[in-house]
């Protein structure tokens, strides 16, 4: 089977093929560097992470390419022109501080975030400040043959010159100008004309061109790059749900040349993250960034774990129970390693290297079947389980103990869960609260059985099994896993 994924564009599940053999080229819409990211930005850049990864372990070339927009990105972004305050100048005025030096600051808290949940650095991360030249340059192709025009001293983008808008979303103009709040624009030819080039003396940064001193719309960043650093047609093109509409409507559109261009060929977009069951908003007391659970204690594989288990095409429910989950499986997988690596140096018993072998080679071709259908993460997490359940009764030999951590790190190549927390975070990880508190209460049972107070030991051990722990005794010491695993 080869990788399934679901086109927005087609509305289906397609087999995926490169332009170029065995090289792919993705952009994935990055962060508006204006405050600190949250957890649904996040889990948007995480199935760019995933979906990478995967396509590298399946042995293809990946050239990847987020975007900074750290201009132009209003703080009305719903409609199509979008309208209000430019969300950056806004932080900047609100912090009495320049919007370059604001711009600079998140961008780097990002980037700080990016490395704590283990995200791949992208081939690169271009600013759109940096690449106004190329902006300009397309909103000039865009004039010349005829899908834009100046009225204003601003540039608009004409949507009756391109009959396939709405092609993405699956919105129809009527529905667009029945349906949606519209701001009235008389300078407009039609009221759902976007802008690709603004003016207004109030903004903050501002440049030299052609169509008069101003600054671009949100969309035309976007296009400009991927096609600086992609080409006019590329493979992916990735962001969440709310990118959609407007945003990657609007960029299919101007990026067209005028004609039936396939702009970018594959579309993914993260759903909705849900926070206990809502809608994450400021005012529900339910909005997190990285940073505030960091604070909280869980380390940045914890909450890459909560982050990445669940679908990309389901509006996932973000808890903190998920993640005392997350904090308990990892640390079921760092107490395999010990145990796998802890074996004694001994010849492997007859049949135990071919039948590890065996049961890997079985394990990998399901997990990528499972990856393959629509990047199904729980179906290749438990095939993790089931491989490390399985070797705990098979090995006993550092040799195969070896061999079987080898297999865990093959698939964490794509997971990116199960090593050792980034930068060497030490935050209440898979290392922390919740596995010691299980090594704990078996040091407390085997103390118990030592000593002959059996009832101590089996209140204990049924205490752990209530928790979904299952111990093992062994002649190396008593191991544990979580049930099911």
């Amino acid at each position: 089977m080869t990788l399934q994924i679901y086109n927005t564009l087609t509305k289906r599940k397609e087999a995926f093929e490169p332009l170029e053999p065995g090289r792919v080229r993705m952009y994935n819409c990055g962060p508006t560097v204006y405050s600190y990211a949250h957890i649904g930005n996040f889990a948007s850049f995480l199935l760019a992470d995933l979906l990478r990864r995967y396509l590298e372990y399946s042995g293809l070339e990946v050239h990847q390419i987020m975007n900074i927009t750290d201009v132009g990105h209003l703080t009305e972004d719903d409609v199509a022109d979008a309208q209000g305050e430019d969300k950056l100048e806004k932080k900047a005025r609100e912090e009495k501080k320049d919007p370059w030096e604001i711009a600079r600051f998140y961008e780097e808290a990002f980037h700080e975030d990016r490395k704590h949940l283990n995200l791949l650095s992208a081939h690169g991360y271009p600013r759109a400040t940096k690449h106004i030249p190329e902006m300009i340059a397309m909103i000039e192709d865009l004039l010349r043959v005829g899908l834009a025009y100046e009225a204003g001293g601003q540039i608009y983008f004409e949507i009756s010159k391109f009959p396939r808008y709405g092609m993405l979303s699956g919105n129809s103009v009527e529905q667009l100008l029945s349906g949606h709040r519209v701001e009235a624009d008389p300078l407009k030819r039609n009221p759902l004309d976007f802008t690709l080039w603004k003016r207004d003396p109030k903004h903050l940064m501002q440049w030299d061109s052609p169509f008069g001193k101003g600054f671009p719309g949100w969309h035309i960043e976007c296009s400009a790059m991927s096609q600086k650093y992609l080409g006019e047609t590329f493979d992916i093109h990735t962001g969440g749900e709310d990118n959609i509409f407007p945003h990657h409507e609007c960029e299919i559109a101007q990026s067209s040349g005028g004609g039936d261009r396939v702009f970018a060929r594959y579309w993914l977009h993260r759903r909705h993250i849900l926070v206990d069951g809502k809608k994450m908003a400021k005012s529900a007391g339910n909005f997190y960034t990285v940073r505030d659970l960091l604070a909280k204690g869980y380390s940045g594989l914890e909450i890459r774990y909560g982050l990445l288990s669940a679908h990309y095409g389901s509006s996932a429910n973000f808890t903190f129970r998920g993640l005392d989950n997350a904090r308990t499986t990892l640390g079921y997988f760092r107490e395999f390693r010990r145990n796998m690596a802890s074996l004694p140096d001994q010849p492997p018993q007859p049949g135990e290297v071919d039948g590890l072998n065996a049961l890997a080679l079985e394990a990998d071709t399901r997990f990528r079947q499972g990856l393959d259908d629509d990047l199904n993460v729980s179906a290749a997490l438990a095939q993790a389980h089931g491989f490390a359940s399985a070797a705990y009764k098979r090995a006993t030999s550092r040799a195969t103990g070896v061999q079987s951590i080898a297999q865990i790190d093959a698939w964490d190549s794509v997971l990116g869960i199960f090593g050792e927390e980034p930068g060497g975070q030490t935050k209440r990880g898979a290392e922390g609260t919740a596995a010691k508190e299980v090594e704990g209460l078996i040091d407390e049972r085997n103390a118990a059985r030592n000593r002959k107070d059996f009832a101590e030991a089996d209140r204990i051990r049924d205490l752990l099994k209530s928790r979904g722990v299952v111990i093992k005794d062994s002649p190396q010491g008593t191991r544990w896993h979580l049930e099911g695993g």
